[in-house]
């Protein structure tokens, strides 16, 4: 250890690109950052302007949106710069920072998808309760514990990253540092990195999924109680864009870091990883406002206003 070179920088290597195509991807990385950045501001700015909104499920919605806005912008800006540069370096101290707010805005999605998951189920399973039991403080209790939960258990794995030595390899087969390569590349032991991984990302991840799954078998459970067809095709349409988002979510998560491939494809990883990093914060605010009259009629109310004002 004491003959070897400890490395500055990492080069992410995950995007393998033809110089002739260059351009064109990065068109089309720049489009999906934009409209990334633009779709989450519009769901933030219309809760704050229309009172109607003010309530716990867009409170929630609103955190979701800034979270989804933040976890694009830690990837995108830098793979953006690198192809315009073509330089794939990132500094030892900047891949640890983008690992820190990359874990930071990833479990608090995973947090506030399981909040999400029970104000549904209060609504539907106790809808004469839902203003007592979700009452403001509550939710911003709730809000500011995924926060603070998010921040320290993000934190605690990047101070225990600084404990391992980078030597030799440091060609990151993706288009961001992960926390998972870091391991393989580190040349100190990292079994107790891994040991914490595996402890504490299984109560970060894999417990709000089962609460969330919980969640919807309660409910399911209470609506196949009711005969009316009417209440049941209301719930699943208010239900719907929450568990789609879940669906992206968790889908992704799973398929690339609980099933990797068996040859390690670093095009099947790296796809997987563009899914859940660029793709689904993307995709997030067309789920909601497609789907959602309120955010539709809440855009049309802003728009007619600005429009009256301007005229």
């Amino acid at each position: 250890m004491n003959n070897q070179t400890v490395i500055s920088h990492f080069l992410l290597l995950g995007l393998r690109i033809s110089p002739e195509h260059q351009h064109l991807f990065y068109v089309l990385f720049l489009a999906m950052y934009l409209t990334t950045v633009l779709g989450n501001l519009i769901i933030i700015i219309l809760i704050l302007l229309d009172s109607n909104l003010h309530t716990p499920m867009y409170l929630f919605l609103s955190n979701l949106s800034f979270s989804d806005l933040c976890f694009s912008s830690v990837t995108m800006p830098k793979l953006l710069q690198n192809m315009l540069t073509q330089d794939p370096s990132i500094p030892y101290a900047g891949c640890l920072t983008q690992i820190y707010f990359l874990m930071v805005f990833g479990d608090m999605e995973s947090f506030l998808l399981v909040v999400m998951a029970y104000d549904r189920y209060v609504a539907i399973c106790y809808p004469l309760r839902y203003t007592s039991i979700m009452n403001t403080k509550l939710c911003v209790s709730l809000v500011a514990l995924s926060w603070v939960l998010t921040l320290l258990h993000s934190m605690f794995h990047t101070l225990l990253l600084t404990r391992l030595s980078f030597c030799e390899n440091n060609v990151i087969p993706q288009f961001f540092c992960d926390i998972s390569v870091l391991f393989k590349l580190a040349c100190s032991d990292s079994y107790i990195n891994e040991l914490m991984i595996f402890i504490l990302g299984g109560l970060v991840i894999v417990t709000p999924f089962l609460l969330i799954v919980v969640s919807y078998l309660q409910i399911v459970s209470s609506i196949l109680r009711v005969s009316s067809t009417r209440v049941i095709h209301k719930v699943f349409s208010t239900c719907g864009s929450h568990l789609s988002v879940v669906s992206l979510f968790y889908g992704t998560i799973i398929g690339l870091y609980l099933c990797p491939s068996a040859n390690n494809s670093t095009v099947k990883d790296t796809s997987m990883a563009m899914m859940y990093t660029v793709v689904t914060p993307m995709l997030n605010p067309f789920i909601y406002s497609l789907r959602n009259r309120d955010m539709k009629e809440a855009l049309i109310t802003v728009l007619c206003k600005k429009k009256i004002s301007l005229w």
